[in-house]
């Protein structure tokens, strides 16, 4: 039985043939893609659980091809990127990956990443006690349906969020006005991640701009050299 859908957005053939070789070991139904066109075209017709997408890439980039992905789904991706490629990553993560790996990696390292992320995708949002609805305003979280909406006149408008993101917003709705350091946000959004703490700061800006783009704003608020905190809405 399948573990899930694999996409493999990769430009090394030999190392996404060895990639490929491990996830199917694992029982992962994969597919590969060469560069970003491909990669979006194979998306859309497949429909994976999980996209492993290489930063640098022939046609579209990495990131352009995560942009596209993020504009209709919340699909997760973990970006591979090279050690010297440190801007492009944090731009992964502003547009929204839910993880990273760096080469050179083992390919048993990126099994155990595509686990984790998948995992998370499949574990109930976390943060609010006994998975209570919490509402603020016109913003409104389910933990357990796993959906954010805000309210419009009446009619509830779904934001679409990332796990990483649902997962951070639960947290600091649950405890309103609390400050979160970056070291325990990320233990909460990513427990089995070895991120760096500051990739917090792109998570946290890209939910920022959605919720702003619906309407609620200055609700994350950023304690300056500490971490975080959650201000109702007025």
């Amino acid at each position: 039985m399948s573990k899930g859908r694999i996409l493999i957005v990769e430009d090394d053939l030999d190392g996404a043939d060895i990639l490929d070789a491990y996830l199917n070991r694992e029982g992962f139904q994969t597919r590969q893609a060469a560069d970003g066109h491909q990669a979006l075209e194979l998306y859309r017709r497949w429909r994976p659980d999980l996209v492993l997408l290489d930063v640098m890439l022939p046609g579209l980039s990495g990131n352009e091809v995560l942009a596209a992905i993020r504009q209709h789904a919340s699909t997760a991706v973990i970006m591979v990127t090279a050690v010297a490629d440190q801007p492009r990553l944090i731009n992964s993560l502003l547009y929204g990956a839910d993880d990273y790996v760096v080469k050179p990696y083992h390919p048993g390292e990126v099994v155990a990443r595509v686990h984790a992320v998948l995992r998370r995708m499949l574990r109930p949002v976390s943060g609010a006690a006994q998975q209570a609805v919490l509402r603020h305003g016109a913003l409104t979280l389910d933990p357990d349906a796993a959906l954010a909406t805000v309210d419009k006149d009446g009619h509830p408008q779904a934001l679409t969020l990332t796990r990483t993101e649902l997962n951070l917003l639960a947290l600091m709705m649950a405890a309103p006005t609390r400050m979160f350091s970056r070291a325990e946000l990320l233990a909460h959004s990513q427990p089995e991640s070895d991120a760096m703490e500051r990739v917090v700061d792109a998570h946290l800006h890209n939910l920022r701009r959605k919720l702003e783009q619906a309407g609620i704003r200055e609700v994350v608020v950023t304690v300056r050299g500490l971490g975080y905190r959650f201000r109702n809405p007025s």
